[in-house]
């Protein structure tokens, strides 16, 4: 029998790769791509459906097809991209809960891929080396996107429980990075003079973008539900990271960082949960992932974080993320 997968998020780039990869793929018979705005191009092989996730009637476009796995790429990283916090919380938490009740409601549905962020672990001076995926963090995030991203694995849970004839994978990854990668994180990098908080030098891992879409290709084809760190293998820390760019820092003191940020460039990130980030940074143990799937990413942290430098000064900056 044919699959049916339903990919959200597929006017970004993202998940409108993955929907490419997936059209691409002969087991798969249909590939739906559902985002609030059409792509600039729709992918071939892709069946593009306008809507909201924050609306019921997505509820109808999954039964109508007969979905059986569904995977969740829609979740906004930065007010930028919603056009304001408030927004982009009701996409991400709304959203999220709107999609998981469609999914209760489609008797065809088997699978659930939710792609989640490791900024659910917070970062703060108490973390530990790596953290595996039942830990608790130590600094619970309190506000952005980190805290819309606890709140979405809450009701994924949720589902789960209420649901357990369908296999729930969610993916908590390291900051996603590679040439056609845009985000609050890439655009830090590339201000021309770099603040950093004084005296701190967290700790980072990139995933390559090849790895983070290979990983949730694979999953659909192996159904192994639970909750899974990814990450290139290795570490880097800030200041090594902005020395491989050939920028120049500028420590600054914490407190003051998020106002020296926002002078330099609006689309970076300095909200208090990324400021602890790059103070302490965040290290994960990816074991569970390796041993549950048999896979591991072909990029290291730092030949992803090498790649997008190589990407950067060849081309410039890219629109895609």
């Amino acid at each position: 029998m044919g699959r049916v997968v339903l990919v959200t998020g597929v006017s970004r780039y993202l998940g409108g790769r993955l929907a490419q990869m997936l059209a691409s793929d002969p087991s798969i018979t249909q590939v739906i791509g559902v985002d609030a705005v059409p792509p600039k191009d729709v992918p071939a092989g892709v069946r593009f459906v306008r809507a909201d996730i924050r609306n019921p009637v997505i509820a109808q476009v999954m039964g109508d097809a007969g979905v059986d796995t569904v995977v969740h790429m829609g979740v906004i990283t930065t007010p930028a991209q919603a056009g304001g916090r408030s927004v982009m919380k009701e996409i991400n938490v709304i959203g999220t809960m709107q999609l998981l009740a469609a999914c209760q409601q489609t008797p065809t549905l088997r699978q659930v891929i939710v792609k989640s962020s490791a900024m659910v672990y917070g970062s703060g001076p108490r973390d530990p080396a790596l953290f595996t995926e039942e830990m608790e963090p130590r600094h619970r995030p309190s506000s952005g996107w980190a805290k819309d991203s606890v709140e979405v694995e809450n009701y994924v849970r949720g589902f789960a429980r209420r649901r357990p004839h369908v296999h729930v994978t969610t993916f908590r990854f390291a900051n996603i990075i590679g040439p056609h990668m845009r985000t609050a994180m890439t655009h830090y990098f590339e201000l021309p003079v770099i603040p950093t908080p004084l005296g701190f030098n967290g700790r980072l891992q990139f995933v390559h973008e090849d790895d983070a879409l290979d990983v949730i290709h694979h999953s659909v084809h192996h159904d192994v539900p639970g909750t899974f760190n990814v990450a290139g293998d290795g570490v880097m820390m800030v200041h090594q990271a902005i020395h491989h760019m050939g920028k120049p820092t500028l420590p600054t003191p914490a407190p003051v960082l998020a106002a020296v940020g926002r002078t330099l460039g609006a689309l970076a990130d300095f909200s208090a949960e990324q400021v602890r980030f790059l103070s302490f940074g965040r290290g994960l143990d990816t074991g569970l992932l390796r041993r549950s799937f048999r896979w591991r990413p072909r990029w290291t942290t730092a030949s992803a974080f090498d790649d997008y430098v190589r990407h950067r000064r060849s081309h410039g900056a890219s629109d895609a993320g």
